[in-house]
């Protein structure tokens, strides 16, 4: 009985799970057949990642921050606001994006990544894939300056020197200024843009 149990253990088959990695043109298709419909989703390293619902925290400090850019920068760039933009094989959306170019320019495609001067993502219960899974899909896009707007801890982190995917110079902020690599004539109150009740 045991050598028959012993057999049975040898000879059952092995199951091994794997991921179905995809495109973005495959990403592309499945939102143009309206599979996603009505899904709040991101494609992210081939794989699609459902978004966390946005709370009001969230709307508020990604929005009023927008609205700083858009005041301080006029029409220097363009700043979209948690809407696509297009990499090799992800298509994030950062709650910010300042881009080259206009509306028009980006009326047939989403921005690439040589039009993306700087990428904001807002966290609250995102931090870690801010951190880890985004940082890392923006650094080996060559994206040059990548902001996290932590909100339960209040700070900054900016990230530049993007090379062999991570980003050589990590800066933390809590005070002082920030000015975005590609406008060092416009700058931000560290301390105007997060939570006050630190």
């Amino acid at each position: 009985m045991q050598s028959q149990a012993m057999q049975s253990q040898i000879t059952q088959p092995q199951t091994t799970q794997s991921r179905i990695k995809w495109t973005v043109d495959d990403y592309h298709r499945m939102i143009e057949s309206e599979i996603l419909l009505d899904k709040k989703v991101e494609l992210l390293n081939g794989e699609v990642y459902q978004m966390p619902p946005e709370g009001a925290p969230h709307s508020y400090f990604g929005g009023s921050l927008a609205d700083q850019f858009r005041r301080k920068l006029g029409n220097r760039a363009l700043v979209r606001n948690a809407i696509p933009i297009t990499l090799s094989n992800s298509e994030p959306e950062p709650d910010i994006a300042v881009v080259t170019g206009d509306w028009e320019t980006y009326r047939y495609r989403h921005p690439y990544s040589e039009d993306v001067l700087l990428a904001v993502e807002v966290s609250a219960s995102s931090l870690e894939k801010d951190l880890t899974l985004k940082r890392q899909i923006y650094a080996a896009a060559g994206i040059q300056d990548y902001w996290i707007l932590a909100l339960k801890n209040s700070r900054l982190l900016v990230f530049r020197e993007p090379q062999d995917g991570d980003y050589q110079l990590t800066t933390e902020l809590q005070q002082g200024t920030i000015s975005p690599l590609a406008f060092p004539d416009v700058s931000f109150a560290v301390s105007q843009l997060l939570p006050s009740d630190r």
